[in-house]
């Protein structure tokens, strides 16, 4: 009797004993988080491994929104590795979780060489389309997003961490922008390297080739981050061109300039930014020019900047459009070149702008002043004009030409909106008023076309969206600019807000083309397509008699593949 009480009480002690321990332990966890690549494209199927003990490990995988999550997970401390197809796996070490609570655990993955984010070539959305919203005319971010306080863990490349980035790019197709363009066929390329933990050193340069004499221009610059937050630039950039013969001898334009930038800010309320541009321009003779610049931006709340800009050149447009067209595009670095007699006019730019920009929720409102004043302004023609007459520039590339135009001295004004429509969808609408050159007479030769310019006041309208189809991922850019009147300049030249966008219809397609495991590195199939309608063209007479036609924009078609490593 005394036996069968004794098993029976160490048999419920057991049970008991076992239980206990059980009830009383601690509360799992969840690890959750988006696993992405430097673009900040969702990356679907990476394996995310939670490392921790032999007996808490385990393997989960990401969805088609780059999303996974690891419930059930015991209290503790462990190793997060994921790794995907194409890319260096990523290593996050003592990831803390403590009992019942849920950790955010973001990571960005990155291939051999990290995706380049150079300063000139950055557009909103290789940073985020949302992120930088509006934009100064001195090409620089004026609205931040406030951080929304979601506990997140930076991964190294957020960090800026990062040692050697690189792209390598094949375009066919010019830009049909008259004399300076690029050949129908050329090769971008761009290497940044971190030096001295705290500086850059970067090198750009295209090389174009093809139905033309070889061109090539290449950029190399420094910069160098201080404690404060400053970072000083300095860049260094060769250029050389051919051009027809003309005036009985071959011509080459080779141009030499050396730039230096700065900014800092003053508290959290002022921001400025300033440097200058010294070019040297070897064309048939020596121009020599300099460019300052400058912005200052006063921040009167979170979400409300008064900004002053003055800029000295018209600003690369490709920079703006939302994605670098190509990387290393330096095809509108300048100079914009025309002719007078055989002689060499530069291009002289003087602009002032003054703006307010908002936000409110989902919605961006920019309002700007301006004032332009543009001596020798380069006109872009198209049609074939021979080089003889000393005052027109072809391009021996793209079957277009640059002319002088008479000085164009303006007032005006900008209003742009923005909205998020959903979040792979941006509208923008920007409104401008402001002056143009226009051809005061019809049945004009060329050689009698400057003399009948003339400014007038022109209104204009810009819708454009751009988004990333879903599944595909295929990032574009759809825009059409209306001018209420004919015009040889767009309304506006100097728009480096949201709203800019090229004069007519334009589309801009960046499809990512599926990764190859053998390959460490990513791509991008690009077509690029300006005024696609081939509006706006206004007809004047050529020297044989055939009809050329001076544009604010010449209709061009441009395609090829980018490579990230």
């Amino acid at each position: 009797m005394l036996r069968k009480l004794g098993l029976k009480l160490g048999f419920l002690t057991i049970v008991v004993g076992s239980v206990i321990p059980v009830s009383a332990g601690p509360k799992p966890g969840s690890i959750t988080g988006y696993v992405r690549n430097s673009a900040g494209a969702p990356q679907m199927g990476a394996a995310v491994e939670v490392l921790g003990s032999a007996l808490h490990s385990f393997k989960v995988f990401t969805d088609e929104n780059g999303f996974y999550s690891a419930s059930g997970v015991i209290p503790g401390v462990y190793s997060v590795k994921v790794s995907a197809p194409s890319f260096l796996p990523a290593l996050r070490e003592r990831v803390a979780l403590r009992a019942g609570s849920s950790l955010v655990l973001n990571v960005t993955l990155n291939t051999l060489f990290e995706a380049i984010q150079l300063g000139p070539m950055r557009g909103p959305a290789d940073d985020d389309d949302w992120k930088w919203v509006l934009r100064s005319s001195a090409n620089r971010p004026i609205l931040r997003m406030l951080p929304d306080g979601t506990q997140a863990m930076a991964s190294k490349s957020e960090q800026g961490d990062g040692d050697l980035k690189g792209t390598l790019s094949f375009v066919a197709g010019s830009p049909s922008a008259g004399f300076g363009s690029t050949s129908d066929m050329s090769t971008g390329f761009a290497v940044e390297k971190s030096i001295f933990s705290s500086g850059t050193m970067a090198v750009q340069g295209n090389v174009g080739y093809g139905s033309g004499s070889p061109t090539a221009v290449v950029r190399t610059s420094y910069t160098h981050k201080l404690a404060n937050g400053s970072q000083p630039k300095l860049a260094f950039t060769m250029r050389r061109l051919a051009a027809p013969e003309m005036n009985g001898r071959s011509t080459v334009l080779q141009a030499l300039a050396l730039s230096s930038s700065d900014d800092f800010t003053v508290g959290d309320v002022l921001e400025l930014k300033f440097g200058s541009e010294l070019q040297t321009i070897q064309f048939m003779g020596r121009v020599n020019a300099f460019r300052p610049f400058g912005s200052v931006d006063l921040h009167l709340s979170p979400d409300a900047v008064v900004a002053y800009s003055y800029a000295t050149s018209v600003p690369d447009s490709r920079m703006d459009k939302g994605f670098d067209t190509a990387p290393a595009d330096l095809s509108e670095s300048g100079p914009r070149m025309s002719l007078a007699g055989f002689s060499p006019r530069l291009e002289k730019a003087h602009h002032h702008e003054v703006s307010f920009s908002r936000r409110t929720g989902k919605t961006n409102m920019q309002v700007a002043m301006f004032s332009d004043r543009v001596v020798d302004p380069a006109l872009t023609g198209v049609g074939d004009l021979a080089s003889d007459s000393g005052d027109v520039l072809p391009d021996l590339y793209s079957g277009t030409f640059t002319y002088r135009g008479k000085e164009l001295e303006t007032r005006g004004m900008r209003l742009v909106l923005q909205r998020k429509v959903a979040s792979d969808l941006t509208a923008t609408l920007d409104y401008s008023y402001g002056g143009v050159l226009d051809l005061g007479k019809s049945d004009v030769s060329v050689e009698e076309a400057r003399r009948w310019l003339q400014v007038k006041d022109r209104q204009s309208v810009a819708a454009k969206f751009s988004g990333t189809l879903p599944g595909a991922k295929t990032r574009w850019i759809a825009s059409y600019r209306w001018t209420d009147g004919p015009a040889l300049t767009p309304v506006d030249m100097f728009n480096a807000s949201a709203g800019q966008a090229d004069p007519f219809l334009n589309l801009f397609l960046r499809q990512p083309i599926p990764k190859n495991a053998f390959l460490p590195c990513h791509m991008d199939a690009i077509v690029d397509v300006r005024n696609l309608l081939a509006q706006g063209y206004v007809p004047v007479m050529g020297q044989d008699g055939r009809t050329v036609y001076l544009v604010q924009s010449a209709r061009a078609i441009r395609g090829g593949v980018a490579f990230t490593f």
